[in-house]
């Protein structure tokens, strides 16, 4: 049924406005890590190696990656409410088809559904927010959408790991159709449509042009760890694609994803910091379980308690650095965030196969402290260096980004795990605690270099005082030079 769409950016009950796709945007990122500590579990279940079941993880990520980039069209074609409701739907499908199956196909393809609406939902809980919060508000709002994307990867392992303890693997899935379920309820009853339904034309050619980089890119990352040459191949002809498709955007009259914002110096900045704290958090907690398993011999059901403290941790910081933001700025957040980072991950290289769990659990909750402090200010930095209109294409080109970097990080990690492991089996070692351990330790490094080079980075943010919010609603009009007229 059409009629026409009603725009309403000053919902009676904003948070709980943002409430289905934060939900949504929760449980999408949950997946990330949480599916981590299953995969032992899932090849015992259908009898597989390593190389398939992986697909799990590559094949979410690259659909993610796929969609993302087109989240920001999306809003200019289907009304808010129709798009959130369409990803709540469809990774309710994808997770029951995952819970139910009864083979490996079947669960990878009920997996890729659901990274179809983890690629609408990430960059919505950001533009959502920056059209229906006012700016004295902005960092609390946004600061919320990255206690989702912070603290929903830290806490999957958890989560995960306890109810392998005491059920299956598919009972993870029916935990994401419950808090799904719930996340409806709320977008039904108090979602708003909040962006115009301009409909401008699909440059066909840019969707194919994007979804061949970003994909490209994912799947060779993928490769790192298995075949070398064929990843690195691969990689060159997704970046290719990704240069030919950064520019054909520059020049298109009507862009379908606006690279023109990262002209902007503060959206520049704000946006690989966002990533670079993305990329710690992804390689720490793709090594962390591991290493608790592998190199210090924890348990499974264990695993996920130690990292439960970093995890709460992590929640409290990321809503609090919002609300700090409002108040401060950014400049001495981000600072501080990597600052702390750093310290963490200097932590995990200085333990060993015979460190406390105590020290392990500190290392752990620097880094969970660390992360959340720079992401909100980082990422609400960079968004209000935009006006209204810009945010769609602002946050969906950082969650785009992210993603792939997350990939990049993971497989990068992968690399630096295998390789630290096999050196010490070179150098005469024997015992595969130990040499698990000193995988773990080059995967480290690697994160403390991501910590140090956003360090950096983060003295190129301003004052708060040097930081603008452009509340002007920048409205598309179509070739009549009137405001389009919008239908549901």
């Amino acid at each position: 049924m059409s009629q026409a769409q009603k725009i309403n950016t000053k919902p009676l009950h904003p948070f709980l406005s943002m409430m289905g796709v934060l939900i949504g945007g929760f449980v999408g990122m949950f997946s990330e890590t949480s599916l981590n500590i299953a995969l032992p579990s899932i090849m015992k279940a259908f009898n597989i190696e390593t190389s398939s079941v992986q697909w799990l993880v590559t094949g979410y990520m690259l659909v993610t990656a796929i969609v993302l980039p087109l989240s920001s069209l999306m809003t200019k074609h289907f009304s808010t409410r129709g798009l959130v409701r369409f990803a709540l739907i469809d990774f309710i499908v994808g997770a029951l088809i995952a819970a139910l199956a009864i083979n490996f196909p079947m669960l990878l393809v009920g997996r890729m559904i659901q990274g179809i609406a983890n690629g609408i939902f990430l960059p919505l809980m950001f533009s959502i927010a920056m059209k229906i919060f006012p700016p004295n508000k902005l960092g609390t709002a946004l600061g919320m959408a990255a206690l989702v994307i912070m603290f929903a990867p830290a806490i999957g392992p958890t989560i995960a790991g306890i109810i392998l303890g005491v059920s299956s693997w598919r009972v993870i899935f029916g935990l994401f159709v419950v808090f799904l379920v719930i996340g409806l309820f709320f977008m039904e009853r108090y979602l708003t449509n909040v962006f115009e339904v301009t409909k401008p034309k699909v440059d066909w050619s840019a969707i194919l042009l994007s979804t061949a980089s970003f994909g490209l890119i994912v799947f060779g990352t993928s490769y790192l760890s298995k075949n070398i040459a064929v990843a690195l191949i691969t990689l060159v002809i997704g970046l290719a694609f990704l240069a030919f498709y950064i520019r054909q955007q520059l020049h298109a009259a009507a862009p379908t994803l606006d690279f023109a914002v990262l002209k902007k110096p503060e959206f520049f900045v704000g946006s690989v910091l966002v990533m670079l704290n993305f990329a710690i958090t992804l390689s720490a907690m793709y090594l962390l379980p591991m290493y608790l398993q592998n190199g210090l011999g924890v348990a499974v059901a264990l695993t996920g308690v130690v990292m439960l403290p970093g995890g709460i941790i992590n929640a409290i910081v990321s809503f609090g650095a919002g609300r700090a933001y409002d108040k401060i700025g950014a400049k001495w957040l981000t600072r501080l965030g990597f600052l702390i980072s750093m310290f963490g991950a200097i932590m995990f290289l200085l333990s060993n196969s015979h460190s406390s769990l105590g020290f392990i659990i500190a290392a752990h909750i620097l880094i969970m402290i660390g992360v959340p402090l720079a992401m909100s200010p980082s990422q609400t930095y960079g968004l209000n260096s935009l006006d209204a209109y810009q945010s769609a294409d602002g946050s969906a080109i950082i969650n785009t980004f992210e993603q792939v970097l997350g990939a990049v990080a993971t497989g990068i990690a992968t690399i630096l795990l295998s390789t630290g492991q096999a050196n010490y089996l070179a150098n005469g070692g024997t015992s595969q605690k130990l040499a698990f351990t000193n995988g773990a330790h080059y995967g480290f490094v690697f994160t403390l270099i991501l910590a140090v080079f956003g360090f950096i980075l983060a003295f190129r943010v301003h004052n708060k005082s040097k930081e603008t919010v452009d509340v002007k609603e920048s409205k598309p009009l179509d070739n009549k030079g009137k405001e389009n007229a919008v239908t549901e």
